[in-house]
Parts: structure tokens; C-alpha cells; sequence
């Protein structure tokens, strides 16, 4: 059997802060890879405001040279919300050799018992859970606790630097920095 890591997110943009938390999650657990999946429309963000090609393609962009890694876009050929839930039942009928690990910031931790169809996913996935700041690793539900380098990075972040004129050097994969850029995203309007 395949154990395969899945880190969801709307990736607008990815930062190191992502690939970290893949990166120790799938060495902490052994896994064989590590999924980034692109949510399509998250039931508790806004509206993304990269377009979902874009999203994917700096989520390539990001992983490049990890082969170890790599994005599925489950997530972006359904329309309306992205519930785990859904998207779960969808890959375990795809890949009945995989056991997949969902990884999750602490934020997310504390938000499970409103996630759809809570008790069912927790028979069919296993939950990883990360520190996050501002929040704490504690649930009543099953999560496998993996302690990370505790990196205050968010999207929400570089967005905003991106719009001052600031730089972002470091918080992105070069690569990403540069689609960034030559696609104009995130500057101010």
C-alpha cells in the first residue's frame, strides 16, 4: 500500500511556509509522496484571487525539482465548494492502494467538527495536524501530531506585500516570485 500525503489549500500564492509543512509531514511519517491540491472554491475562504490555472501552475512551479511532490487538480475540474469529504471519496474509488494522510494546519484543527461529514472521513483518512501561531493543536478528534518549524508565512501576506511594492524574496519559491510577477497577480489595482 501507497501512503501519500494530501496538503489542501487555495495556493494563493504557495509559499515556503507550504512546501515546508510537506516536506517535514512527509519525512516525519515516511510517506511516498506528498499531493498539493488546489482547492477550487474553499467552503471557508473567499474567492481566490488568482484564477485556478494560475494557482495550479505556481503550485508547479513551487514543487519543481521535488519528486517527491506533486499537484493534483482534483479539486479544480468540480465547480462549487470543495468539501474534503467529497474530494476524499473521489480519490480513495481512483486509488484503492493509497492510504492518504490529510495534512492540516492547527486553524483548520479546531474548525473539524463543522467540516462536512466529519465522522465519515475520519473512517476513511488519517488527519495530520501542524502547529499553527495564534492556535492550538486539540481536537477531540484522532490527529497525528507532527511538530514543525513554527514559519509565519501566509498568502494573505505576500499578497499584501506584493501590493505595496514589498518584497517577497524568500517567502516564495524564486519561481513562483517570477510568475508573480510576469503575470502582474497581487499588485495593487
Amino acid at each position: 500500500m501507497k501512503h501519500v500525503g494530501i496538503l489542501g489549500g487555495t495556493f494563493d500564492p504557495p509559499h515556503i511556509g507550504h512546501l515546508i509543512v510537506a516536506e517535514e509531514v512527509r519525512v516525519a511519517l515516511e510517506l511516498d509522496e506528498v499531493w498539493l491540491m488546489p482547492s477550487s472554491e474553499p467552503p471557508h475562504k473567499q474567492t481566490a484571487a488568482a484564477n485556478g490555472k494560475q494557482r495550479v501552475e505556481m503550485a508547479k512551479n513551487a514543487i519543481a525539482g521535488n519528486h517527491y511532490f506533486k499537484v493534483d487538480t482534483i479539486e479544480m475540474s468540480r465547480s462549487g465548494k470543495s468539501y474534503t469529504y467529497d474530494t476524499i471519496k473521489l480519490l480513495m474509488d481512483e486509488h484503492p492502494d493509497i492510504s492518504f494522510y490529510f495534512i492540516i494546519g492547527a486553524d483548520m484543527v479546531e474548525y473539524l467538527p463543522h467540516w462536512k461529514q466529519i465522522d465519515e472521513l475520519m473512517e476513511m483518512i488519517r488527519f495530520v495536524g501542524v502547529k499553527r501561531k495564534g492556535f492550538r493543536l486539540e481536537s477531540d478528534y484522532p490527529i497525528i501530531e507532527i511538530d514543525i518549524p513554527l514559519i509565519d508565512i501566509s498568502s494573505t501576506d505576500v499578497k499584501k506585500r506584493v501590493a505595496s511594492g514589498r518584497s517577497i524574496k524568500y517567502l516564495v519559491p524564486e519561481s513562483v516570485e517570477t510568475f508573480i510577477k510576469e503575470n502582474h497577480l497581487y499588485e495593487e489595482r
